[in-house]
């Protein structure tokens, strides 16, 4: 066993395994109502070739260990989100976070990868929000330029999700960016707009897996704010290089979460097993590979 997985080991041993208008009709002589212009998003166009170029999974190609991967991966968490039977739903199931303990240890890469298997189901649509407002990188990422996002919702009273909300060329995938900094993002971020924000977002559509991009746990304060009003958290771990201690650090910022999923990412690969260096289930924690990067 690993010093990484004796770290989140020792962490499950202290947690318990919570389980999961219509208008009135018109008056004969009443005049008609106005046609009311619905807002629509704007298009934005995923480059599919900077996607190959960087190892992320590219819609409707051929099936690789990658793609492999990130499908059994979304299962448990599309399981805990539209359980078929609501006592095996996870309360706000949908709401899904990814972070890591410290920078640079794939969440990004892994955000993304999961964003487009999700869109690959035939019944489910994904929202990606960028929450890492310091350091967007989903843009980047998915080989896109993007300006006002969400901290221009929560600070802007005249603009609204629709203004900023990006629809793609990815049916079902859809991006809401960081948008411009702010000093106060932490405080913005625990706000009671984005709590309403929050709502509409997740009511709005019951289809919809909603992903937060969240800054590293360690890094800055934004993501322990955030993870209060999650469903399921993805904690993503470098297998190579993160500190068994970080790991124990970053998971207690998580104690408020009833599903955290942790996932090593660049794990050295098993004899006949490709990429994927199996799955570890134990106690709320469910732990698949990834390989790559960002």
């Amino acid at each position: 066993m690993s010093i990484i997985e004796k770290a989140l080991d020792k962490n499950r041993s202290r947690q318990a395994s919570p389980r999961a208008d219509a208008l009135p009709p018109l008056e004969p002589s009443a005049a008609p109502l106005p046609e009311v212009e619905t807002p629509r998003s704007q298009e934005v166009k995923i480059d599919f070739g900077w996607l190959r170029k960087q190892g992320i999974l590219v819609p409707g190609e051929e099936r690789t260990s990658a793609a492999e991967e990130f499908r059994m991966m979304k299962r448990p968490l599309l399981n805990n989100a539209f359980g078929r039977h609501s006592a095996m739903q996870v309360p706000k199931g949908r709401m899904i976070m990814v972070t890591s303990a410290l920078p640079g240890e794939g969440k990004t890469f892994t955000t993304a990868n999961l964003a487009l298997s999700i869109a690959m189901e035939v019944d489910r649509t994904v929202l990606v929000v960028d929450a890492d407002v310091a350091r967007p990188a989903i843009p980047r990422t998915l080989g896109f330029q993007a300006d006002r996002g969400l901290m221009d919702v929560l600070t802007d009273p005249q603009t609204d999700i629709p203004d900023v909300l990006l629809r793609t060329n990815v049916e079902g995938l859809s991006i809401l960016p960081a948008g411009r900094p702010h000093g106060r993002s932490t405080e913005i971020l625990a706000s009671d707009a984005m709590m309403r924000l929050l709502d509409d977002l997740y009511e709005r559509y019951d289809d919809r897996v909603i992903l937060f991009d969240s800054p590293p746990l360690l890094a800055t304060s934004e993501p322990g704010v955030l993870a209060h009003h999650m469903g399921q958290v993805v904690m993503v771990v470098d297998a190579d290089t993160t500190p068994a201690t970080s790991v124990e650090r970053a998971m207690e910022q998580l104690q408020s979460c009833d599903v955290v999923l942790s996932m090593l990412n660049r794990a050295a690969p098993m004899p006949g097993m490709g990429y994927a260096g199996g799955y570890y289930y134990g106690g709320r924690d469910h732990e698949p590979d990834a390989r790559e990067q960002v």
